[in-house]
């Protein structure tokens, strides 16, 4: 069979790779053509397109590079078409992948949207056209079924977080090969993850560095994102702090606590049962349409709005401040607030679900496909 795959950031990588991984096991013959990173480069196939090229933050970023997303996604499409696949997996990346799938069901290819878009956070009117030209949605969230189901009458398949896979992969990072390789002391690490996209970076690195001289018996760290080049973080690389390439997971694995910008990687953090604190802060006019349109979810953190509770302290925009920062930090390196976070993330894996989600979907794909 023939997939074509789309992933628009480093986490649909992530998952993409896992996924191909499975459907190789699945079809011996699986020929794979993708918009993606290195992770799925790996498992072979042709990669169209590096994830790196399409990361645009925020409505005014998007607008001012409108020219260059609808080049993308007209290019997209004649290279489907081109190719042909048997199937189109779309994984996360609504913004671009939702203007694909309609073009892709007038050609007769099947659609799978795997790791749904978050409708159910904004613009939930969507699902009327998702519901037209998807032919099987692959949720990892436990409430998206009920959501879909409830209010559209959309079944959907809850496949569980491919997170969970991803994690249980891991082995057990040695402390001294880890330090000794990126020259750090032997303090506890607070590990920074400011995103994954350049804009992100430059936005909230300087937010997240301006407490590093309150705790002077932690190590800070700034986990490196996949496809992003050191010359980004040079500009902050003073003062004893340290920067560590593609290594996040080992990196959280190692660190007593972080400062997490909101998106996958909190939940990656709780996973990893790393006590957090949540940030985000973004370009005024951004931050102003974004608050306008998401009206009615309470949360922006993926593990708040699972547990459906404040789990982790969430700073965004005007709340992330020095003041704000440094106390919330302070409150989760020890005490009452750290075990009652860890106690919490224990019950938050049981929610997801165990390991195998991406052979569930995979194992979806196949019989759709059959």
């Amino acid at each position: 069979m023939k997939y074509y795959i789309i992933a628009g950031e480093a986490s649909g990588d992530l998952h993409g790779s896992n996924l191909m991984r499975e459907l190789k096991k699945n079809d011996a013959q699986a020929d794979f053509r993708f918009w993606g990173g290195d992770l799925m480069q790996k498992e072979g196939g042709f990669m169209v397109k590096h994830y790196r090229e399409l990361a645009f933050m925020g409505f005014l970023e998007v607008a001012l590079n409108l020219r260059t997303i609808l080049k993308n996604i007209s290019n997209c499409k004649k290279d489907i078409e081109a190719y042909r696949p048997d199937v189109v997996i779309l994984i996360d990346y609504p913004g671009f992948n939702l203007r694909i799938a309609p073009f892709v069901k007038s050609l007769g290819i099947k659609v799978v949207y795997y790791i749904s878009p978050q409708v159910w956070a904004w613009k939930s009117n969507r699902v009327k056209n998702i519901k037209l030209v998807v032919d099987k949605m692959l949720v990892i969230l436990p409430f998206e079924k009920s959501y879909y189901r409830d209010q559209w009458n959309f079944d959907t398949v809850f496949v569980g977080h491919p997170l969970i896979d991803a994690i249980a992969q891991r082995e057990t990072p040695q402390r001294e090969e880890f330090l000794q390789q990126w020259q750090l002391n032997h303090k506890p690490i607070i590990a920074l993850l400011p995103g994954s996209r350049k804009q992100e970076i430059q936005f909230l690195l300087p937010i997240l560095l301006t407490v590093i001289d309150d705790f002077p018996d932690y190590q800070f760290v700034i986990a490196g994102a996949p496809g992003q080049q050191k010359e980004i973080y040079e500009p902050y690389l003073k003062d004893g702090i340290h920067w560590v390439d593609n290594q996040t997971y080992t990196l959280l694995q190692l660190s007593h606590a972080a400062l997490v910008t909101s998106g996958t990687a909190t939940l990656e953090t709780a996973l990893l049962n790393v006590p957090q604190v949540v940030c985000y802060k973004g370009s005024k006019i951004s931050y102003e349409i974004g608050r306008r349109l998401v009206r009615h979810i309470k949360y922006i953190s993926l593990v708040n709005l699972i547990m459906n509770r404040e789990v982790v302290t969430e700073l965004i925009q005007n709340k992330l401040t020095y003041p704000r920062l440094k106390q919330e930090l302070e409150a989760v390196l020890q005490g009452n607030k750290r075990e009652n976070i860890l106690s919490d993330y224990s019950e938050l894996r049981k929610i997801l679900g165990g390991a195998g989600a991406s052979k569930r979907a995979a194992a979806e794909i196949t019989a759709l496909l059959e």
